[in-house]
């Protein structure tokens, strides 16, 4: 764990949007910060740096795909490409976090919100990924120990 609170941004790679999520090392929380566009031209790389040049990160986390018995996924590589590109554009280490039943676990928390009258709006698939992203940081923070 760091001596200074630093802000860490995590992402849920996805080849539709790509879910952005923030915290920081004291509170070790994580807030869903919505999704940015991903299709066969690359990323919205000017959303993403908006969401950096807002929090300045100390460091990035993207979740990398497997199936569940562990082996990688179709996503994995590509998921690891995209890592590798974010590091050359922004110069932040990147930690790939291991992202196995993200969205479910987001459409868990979202379902049950829902039900509990905290989230009045329809879910949408871009909620999802922000979840996941914000899942995905949690397991970092976990991680860090």
């Amino acid at each position: 764990m760091p001596d200074r609170v630093s802000v860490v941004l995590a992402l849920d790679f996805g080849l539709k949007r790509i879910g952005v999520a923030s915290g920081d090392t004291l509170t070790r929380s994580a807030r869903p910060r919505g999704a940015i566009t991903n299709g066969p031209h690359g990323p919205d790389w000017a959303a993403l740096q908006k969401h950096l040049d807002d929090l300045r990160p100390a460091r990035l986390a993207v979740g990398e795909p497997y199936n569940a018995d562990g082996s990688a996924s179709p996503l994995t590589e590509k998921a690891r490409r995209f890592a590798a590109e974010l590091h050359e554009r922004c110069s932040l280490p990147v930690d790939l976090v291991d992202e196995r039943w993200s969205s479910q676990d987001a459409e868990e928390r979202l379902r049950n919100a829902r039900a509990s009258g905290l989230k009045t709006r329809r879910v949408s698939a871009a909620d999802v990924d922000a979840v996941a992203a914000a899942v995905i940081l949690e397991r970092w923070f976990d991680a860090q120990g």
